[in-house]
């Protein structure tokens, strides 16, 4: 693998993604998407599986071709060939370096990046990653590869990170450890985009949201602001929701 350069846009990252629209044969998986995410911020895209949550993720990543859409950060647009120095994605359920240890794969990222030591140590714990560093990546339980694949996308330097259902696979202590894990990612400047199909783990853990159903979104905004588009008094994101939809 090639080493990325990080973006540098200059200025405070402010992420934009412009009117994404995705077909797969006649079928519309995305109409005009259009959303930001702020300097610092965890954003979740939130909906039911179908709604386009993945496919939103790898057009924005520059992974699936798309019939139109744009990014910009700090106000300037960001070209295809400038995306893997802008945001690092990590999908859900890959299964990288399968005959590779885990400390091989996570020297891998350190030499890549040429990152000072503690940047690996800090995830050790929180991660429980010491006593995997010696199995194979194939031989990982989903679990356990999900919190190997936080780790490597936690170590990358790009301004803006895309996390396909990282709380997939873990149990409730590890999920929790998982969320501070984002937050203090998003405290040291990170914007963070994550796709979660479980609504309270998206409360928990998000400052915005945006709300996909059938590829349109259908809200976006603070859980206070979409209770108001909503028109609801209070309630959850699953009364926000089937309101919204």
């Amino acid at each position: 693998m090639e080493r990325v350069e990080p973006f540098t846009g200059g200025g405070e990252v402010v992420f934009r993604a412009e009117a994404f629209s995705k077909r797969f044969g006649s079928q519309r998986v995305l109409q005009d998407v259009t959303f930001s995410a702020g300097h610092g911020q965890v954003l979740g895209v939130i909906g039911p599986n179908g709604a386009g949550k993945t496919t939103l993720l790898e057009c924005l990543a520059g992974i699936l071709p798309t019939d139109s859409g744009s990014v910009a950060i700090d106000g300037r647009g960001v070209a295809r060939q400038e995306l893997k120095g802008a945001l690092f994605y990590m999908p859900d359920a890959i299964n990288p370096w399968a005959a590779q240890t885990v400390e091989w794969a996570l020297s891998f990222f350190v030499r890549l990046y040429r990152l000072p030591g503690p940047m690996l140590g800090r995830l050790m714990e929180p991660l429980r990653l010491q006593g995997l560093l010696h199995s194979r990546i194939g031989t990982l339980s989903k679990g356990e590869r999900k919190r190997v694949l936080l780790a490597l996308a936690l170590l990358t330097p790009q301004p803006v990170l895309l996390l396909d259902e990282p709380f997939d696979g873990l149990d409730l202590r590890q999920t929790r450890g998982v969320m501070q894990l984002l937050r203090d990612e998003a405290a040291s400047g990170r914007t963070l985009i994550v796709s979660i199909h479980q609504l309270v783990d998206a409360g928990r853990v998000c400052d915005r949201l945006v709300l996909l159903s059938a590829g349109r979104v259908v809200g976006e905004g603070t859980i206070a602001e979409l209770q108001a588009r909503a028109n609801l008094a209070d309630g959850g994101l699953e009364e926000i929701f089937l309101a919204l939809t």
